[in-house]
Order: C-alpha cells, then sequence, then structure tokens
C-alpha cells in the first residue's frame, strides 16, 4: 500500500500520478537506475592518475639520449664537416643535469646540485673545443669562469641553508654574491686578453654592492630600524 507524498491519499499500484493533486508516482526501488538512463552523461566520476615526478623524468631522459643518438648518427653520415654534434651532447648533458634534481633526485642538497651544474658546464665547454681551433681558451678563460661562477654560487647556497633567512639578510647575501662575482669576471678576462688587471666597471658595481650591504648590515643591527622597515615593506 503507497500513498501520495503531498496529498497522503491512497494510491493504485499501477498509478504514475496522484489523482487528486497529479504529484508524480517514483519507485524508491527504481530511482538510481532511472536517473542513470536519463543522465546524458556518467553519473560515475573518475580521476585519472597523476603523472609521477619520476616517470616524467624517465620520459626527459629518453628525449634528450634520443636527441643525443639522432644528432650524432646525422654528424656521422650526413653533416661530416665538424664535429658539431659533441656541443649538442654537452648541451643535452647540461640540460639534463639542471633538471635531475627536480626529476630524480629531490631530497639532494642544493650544495650538491649546484656542483654538479659547474661540471656539467665544464664538460659543455671542453666539448664546444672540438669545434674551435685555437682551444686554449678553455683552460685560459672557459674553466676559470665556470670556478669563480660555481663557487660564488655555492656561497651563496650556503648562505641560505646555513645563515638567517629573511628578505633582508637574503639581499645581504646576495649583493654580497654580486661584489664578488663582476670583479672576479673582470680579472679573469683582463688576465687572459693582455695579462693586465685593472678594474673598472667591476669598480662600479663593487661600490654599489658595498654600500647596499652597509645598509642592509646597519639595518638587521637596529632592531627598531629592522621592525620599522618590515613594518614599511609589508614583510
Amino acid at each position: 500500500m503507497s500513498y501520495c507524498v503531498n496529498c497522503g491519499v491512497e494510491l493504485d499500484a499501477s498509478a504514475k500520478k496522484c489523482p487528486l493533486c497529479a504529484t508524480p508516482v517514483l519507485n524508491p526501488n527504481e530511482t538510481g537506475r532511472a536517473d542513470e538512463e536519463a543522465a546524458p552523461f556518467p553519473v560515475r566520476k573518475e580521476q585519472v592518475e597523476p603523472v609521477r615526478r619520476k616517470d616524467f623524468g624517465i620520459l626527459v631522459s629518453i628525449t634528450v639520449l634520443a636527441a643525443t643518438a639522432v644528432c650524432g648518427i646525422l654528424n656521422a653520415l650526413v653533416f661530416r664537416g665538424s664535429l658539431w654534434s659533441l656541443a649538442v651532447l654537452g648541451g643535452c648533458v647540461v640540460f639534463w643535469v639542471f633538471l635531475e634534481p627536480v626529476l630524480f633526485f629531490t631530497g639532494q642538497p642544493l650544495w650538491v646540485s649546484v656542483l654538479c651544474d659547474g661540471a656539467a658546464v665544464v664538460f659543455l665547454l671542453y666539448m664546444i673545443t672540438f669545434l674551435s681551433e685555437d682551444s686554449g681558451w678553455f683552460l685560459g678563460l672557459g674553466v676559470p669562469l665556470a670556478v669563480l661562477t660555481t663557487g660564488v654560487a655555492e656561497i651563496f647556497v650556503l648562505c641560505l641553508c646555513r645563515l638567517p633567512r629573511s628578505f633582508l639578510t637574503v639581499s645581504l647575501y646576495l649583493f654580497t654574491a654580486v661584489g664578488l662575482f663582476c670583479p672576479g669576471i673582470e680579472i679573469l678576462v683582463d688576465r687572459y686578453l693582455d695579462s693586465r688587471i685593472a678594474l673598472s666597471w667591476s669598480a662600479v658595481v663593487l661600490t654599489v654592492c658595498g654600500v647596499f650591504d652597509i645598509a642592509f648590515i646597519t639595518i638587521l643591527s637596529r632592531s627598531r630600524l629592522r621592525s620599522y622597515v618590515r613594518r614599511r615593506l609589508h614583510f
């Protein structure tokens, strides 16, 4: 025996709607099936499994390896004028080494990643020597610049990892690193070109960075001044 949910009148077993108020009669046992038949799209929701970082890393590694192999084959069989595929090999190695901490070794210390990046850049420069007539620039300028860049980056990273980090301290580390890096570049270039060391543009950069470093150190050493600057800059 069933009754209308709206007016309460007794309903016939075969009734499709209430004879008094015309309210549709629905069988609760068939409601789900009727909704699935009427729905123009699947009712059940599915979720696509997310791609794992390691799977993406394998894809990138295979792509880089395939590009290196194809360029090597083309260099050996078609374009034989120079060993240009070695430069491609070096570029692919740098690309993979730069991405491997993100794709594979996520727990790798940052200073190790920076050291590996520097070694990869040196390898690329060495591959380029096979394309140049004079390879003296590799040991005379290329390797020293790579060592300088890696060393300054390592100092900056170690400061970030071992010393307090805030907007003011990170700015202090950054300006100090730039102040060391620019004179180092000019000294290495001058020594390679004419064996004469004379600071010019890098002296200006060093002076500006020194002024900012003194300002940051002064702000950090005075608690009230530090709090005032933080409130003003909203950090």
